[in-house]
């Protein structure tokens, strides 16, 4: 059970490789002693989740789960409110707020390795109260994301595209109830979740090495489509260039129209607050786009190298890199060969598929057939997605069964229990979770979408906000730890981030955290701002601000039922545990390029092929 924890006054330091006490009873998540087994020898049946998954199924977990449909389909939208350069720059501003949150977990989970870091970090240099909450919210989070994954799933296989000149239509998608398609993917979801989590990872290395050619190619394309001779069907006869970010187009789109749930114009804003509506509103839906890349650390829990720091820092490297470099590029090259003002990504589109600018782009180069297959690559990654949002749910459900969070003992101890190293009931009430994407056969063709794509965004924008603000304590811990005497000067090494074995240092992190942090807080507070323009949109504003509420009341409810009315005991019960920390076995970094030899030698080329692939692979 989740027992109190004597009042920490000064950071909690052990001896190196040595397990920490933990009155509570929360030894079993402390997953770096756990000895890591063949996976013959693990029990079939038990409490334990398997750690058999490598470094590169980690990396692609994180970014098959990342890639998805926030790109795919929601480029157009963003493309619509912000303009070509407003909407590269959103990827590219929002890119680096994501990045900041990214290397705080990742530089803590590198020195730490436990499992849950999300949830775990919070816990012990915040307050408890906090990591309950941010574990309950993640968990929902995910949860309704992985639900909002299937709705797109069904939008986009009722796939629609006419206008005037070509017609493209999906008849099994458009002919079928769309809660015919949540149901039946719903099922398979679930299934795909309750296999071995070896052939879990297998199966999603696949999938994000597909989705990482695919968007390569996807850059490609709408480069040389604005700069080649166009094909006899094309809807224009000279390549395009810059043509759609010069006049009468501009960098910024100056003009923004709020919309009612039938998506009608209901008001008309321009000028300068036309274009900061435009931007700011762009933002949120582009922090959507950025969900998941947290997953690299939320695997550690089935992770065999959790302990090897350098799989930490090069998966936290590799993600933020990959992602946003590929983000940046692809909204880039796409804004050249689609305008601001296409009717389709401003409201006039036949279906959910039809205002990606993707599938515009090839139909105006002549290219139809191209769009089927984009579309149904657009199914596919939606329901990989929907895969990966329920693996991270189930896991985080998982770990508050262990920490005794979940309720009554008899559900507690149901939702602890696996088979074959998977939490199968946790699976099945992640499912149940999961149903609300029944919602979206409601309303216009993707407006129950944007409003679960924009309550799990701002869900995760409170995770986030809480794991900058950790870093800052957990920075001001190790600081702190500086100036006891009771730890040898190996061990002392581990709490300087000056070190060169220290596991994984972002110069100006605590900066970054700032930053992170109350870019987190105002995208919380002025996300719904489109909510508030006449008339006042309800079911916009409850979709916007339900989370904060949410998470308001779970750390004041935990806080009250631990500590009552002693509201000094309410952030005063964290632990500043710095047990367990780990260093780097050599001063030769992984990732780094360093020859060896002078010169145009083998080994340096042998060096140079490697250095390459372990930032490939």
């Amino acid at each position: 059970m989740d027992y109190e924890k004597p009042e920490a006054l000064n950071p909690q330091i052990f001896p190196h490789g040595h397990q920490s006490p933990q009155p509570d009873g929360e030894t079993t998540l402390n997953g770096y002693e756990e000895p890591v087994q063949p996976e013959d020898r693990r029990e079939f049946r038990g409490e334990s989740l398997w750690r058999v998954l490598h470094e590169r199924h980690i990396n692609m977990i994180a970014f098959s789960g990342t890639i998805g449909n926030g790109l795919f389909l929601g480029s157009g939208r963003s493309l619509a409110s912000a303009g070509p350069g407003g909407a590269v720059v959103c990827y590219v501003l929002m890119g680096t707020v994501i990045s900041s949150v990214i290397s705080c977990l990742g530089e803590m989970t590198a020195l730490m390795p436990v499992n849950a870091p999300v949830m775990e970090f919070p816990r012990r240099f915040v307050s408890r109260g906090v990591g309950f909450a941010v574990g309950w919210v993640y968990w929902f989070a995910f949860a309704v994301l992985s639900g909002e994954q299937l709705v797109a799933i069904s939008n986009a296989i009722g796939f629609v595209y006419d206008d005037g000149k070509t017609v493209l239509k999906w008849k099994i998608g458009t002919e079928v109830d769309n809660a015919v398609w949540i149901s039946v993917f719903l099922i398979v979801v679930v299934l795909f979740n309750m296999v071995p989590v070896r052939v879990f990872g297998e199966l999603e290395y696949i999938f994000g090495c597909f989705k990482l050619m695919f968007i390569t190619m996807l850059i490609m394309l709408m480069f040389f489509l604005s700069i080649v001779q166009p094909r006899g069907e094309a809807y224009y006869d000279a390549p395009l260039g810059t043509k759609f970010w010069n006049s009468p187009y501009s960098f910024f789109n100056s003009i923004y129209k709020a919309r009612d749930e039938n998506n009608d114009i209901t008001h008309t804003i321009t000028g300068s607050l036309g274009t900061l509506l435009g931007v700011w509103t762009t933002f949120t839906s582009v922090m959507f786009s950025y969900i998941g890349m947290d997953i690299v650390a939320a695997t550690a829990a089935e992770s065999r190298a959790l302990a090897d720091v350098e799989s930490m820092k090069m998966a936290a490297r590799k993600i933020n890199l990959r992602v946003i470099t590929l983000y940046s590029l692809a909204m880039l090259t796409a804004s050249f060969v689609v305008p601001m003002d296409h009717p389709f990504i401003n409201g006039k589109n036949t279906s959910v598929g039809a205002r990606s600018v993707f599938i515009i782009a090839v139909v105006e180069a002549g290219m139809p057939k191209l769009a089927h297959f984009f579309n149904a690559v657009f199914v596919f990654s939606a329901f990989t997605c929907a895969i990966n949002s329920m693996y991270i749910a189930t896991r985080v459900l998982h770990t508050l069964a262990l920490r005794g969070q979940t309720g009554p003992e008899f559900i507690t101890r149901r939702l602890r229990q696996c088979r074959s190293g998977v939490p199968v009931r946790a699976v099945l009430v992640t499912g149940a979770i999961m149903m609300v994407a029944y919602m979206g056969r409601s309303g216009t063709p993707g407006a129950r979408l944007d409003e679960l794509a924009n309550n799990s965004t701002v869900s995760c924008l409170i995770v986030y906000a809480t794991i900058c603000a950790t870093y800052l304590y957990f920075f001001r811990t190790l600081e702190d730890a500086k100036m006891y005497g009771n730890t040898s000067e190996s061990q002392a090494a581990s709490y300087d981030r000056d070190n060169p074995l220290y596991p994984y240092k972002s110069h100006g992190q605590w900066l970054k955290a700032c930053y992170g942090l109350v870019a987190c807080i105002l995208l919380i507070l002025f996300n719904g701002v489109s909510a508030f323009i006449e008339p006042f949109d309800v079911r916009k504003f409850v979709a916007a601000y339900i989370s904060l509420p949410v998470f308001l009341l779970l750390v004041i409810g935990y806080n009250l039922r631990k500590h009552g009315l002693r509201f000094s005991d309410w952030w005063t019960d964290k632990s500043g545990d710095l047990s367990n920390t780990v260093q780097a076995s050599s001063y030769n970094r992984k990732g780094r390029l360093e020859f060896p030899d002078n010169g145009f030698t083998r080994e340096n080329w042998r060096t140079f092929v490697h250095w390459v692939w372990v930032w490939l692979k």
